[in-house]
């Protein structure tokens, strides 16, 4: 085997490898009861390992910020959270497009050893005819038929040459062909290598985003009283609550009417038995979810796969009309589709809306719209 056929072999046993180890890691909605959260002895908030506040004393208890900025702290708290459900979109997607590229150089590589098994084939072929050629006294074809004093020696080699000529032609264009391929196949998982690299670098980056955002959320809570915790878990009620009402006080739920398709009935059932489990950024079940992990799973238990992520939702599936959706829909929520619900029926969306909280029913105008897909459309 030459230095070269040698070299393609050994790349793509190393890209082989290398994927392996990269891919091993009708009535209007009333407010429900709330649904458990974790304990914080089973929670399900990733450990950051940050440090605290720089200038704290350990063990020093936190000073916990006045009741009259508990609203402040509220409207923060909810940036922080918005923040992390970017980075999490981001963390998926660099996810999902690892995957896709990983199975693609992995396909790559079995092409580039099925083709350097051909090329061998071909290059005995080759020698084949060289020994044949050997036997034959040395002489190539062409010069035996054209010595031949024979007549029918003569018409038969006229025929020997014309399709020993064809053969060679046909061998030496397949062999071009095979190497060029070899050289594509080669060129081309490199490039779906750097893009690999690229999207494992976004999605470590997005990570730490991620931890950013929820430890100084958590440490931001840390920092209540009881009674505070408890009045910080009443605002955020009241904001819901205030934004459903106001949703409600359009009128909008009169005109939504939609019958649930087969599929959707299917992906809000699936919804609903999750109800109660934590959620986990970059979780797509069975005992956690992040808000496009559940409706993303949701759906493809109903037997219709969709993106991963709620941007690509937003972008890749059919939007319809607010006033049209039924049960099954997805709603996107907010300006940069950084959340998605699904929608269950009078007024009413199951879906998973940040660290600390479980997948759980709420208003669908709790928060702000930005449009409605359909993924059975």
């Amino acid at each position: 085997m030459g230095t070269g056929t040698r070299g393609l072999l050994t790349a793509a046993v190393t890209v082989v490898c290398a994927v392996t180890v990269l891919a091993a890691p009708g009535t209007a909605f009333a407010a429900p009861k709330p649904t458990p959260k974790p304990t914080p002895s089973t929670s399900t908030v990733p450990d950051t390992g940050a440090a605290p506040h720089a200038g704290a004393t350990p063990g020093a208890v936190p000073t916990p910020p006045p009741d009259k900025d508990l609203e402040k702290v509220r409207e923060r708290l909810d940036r922080l959270y918005h923040d992390a459900a970017v980075a999490t979109d981001s963390y998926n997607a660099a996810e999902e497009r690892a995957k896709e590229q990983s199975a693609r150089i992995v396909a790559l590589a079995k092409k580039i050893v099925a083709g350097q098994h051909k090329l061998e084939r071909l290059k005995d072929q080759a020698g084949a005819s060289a020994r044949a050629q050997y036997r034959g006294g040395g002489l190539p074809p062409t010069a035996q038929f054209l010595l031949s004093d024979d007549p029918q020696q003569f018409i038969d080699g006229a025929g020997t040459v014309l399709n020993g000529q064809r053969a060679t032609t046909k061998l030496i264009g397949e062999m071009t062909r095979t190497q060029q391929e070899l050289r594509e196949y080669a060129d081309d998982a490199s490039a779906q290598w750097r893009k690999l690299d690229a999207n494992r670098k976004a999605k470590a980056a997005a990570k730490k985003r991620i931890k950013r955002q929820i430890t100084e959320a958590e440490q931001l809570e840390s920092r209540l009283e009881k009674r505070q915790k408890a009045r910080l878990a009443e605002l955020e009620r009241q904001a819901a609550y205030k934004a459903q009402t106001q949703w409600l006080d359009t009128g909008i739920l009169k005109e939504i009417d939609g019958k649930a398709s087969q599929q959707g009935r299917r992906a809000v059932a699936f919804a609903t038995a999750q109800l109660g489990k934590p959620y986990v950024w970059g979780a797509e079940g069975p005992d956690s979810f992040d808000c496009s992990g559940l409706t993303s799973q949701a759906w493809a238990d109903a037997g219709h796969p969709i993106p991963r992520t709620s941007q690509e939702q937003w972008r890749q599936l059919k939007h319809v009309d607010v006033k049209d959706m039924r049960p099954g829909d997805l709603i996107i929520y907010f300006d940069d589709a950084s959340h998605v619900a699904m929608y269950v029926g009078d007024g009413a969306i199951i879906h998973a809306p940040r660290p600390g909280r479980t997948v759980t029913v709420a208003g669908a105008g709790s928060m702000p719209i930005l449009g409605v897909v359909r993924p059975d459309a």
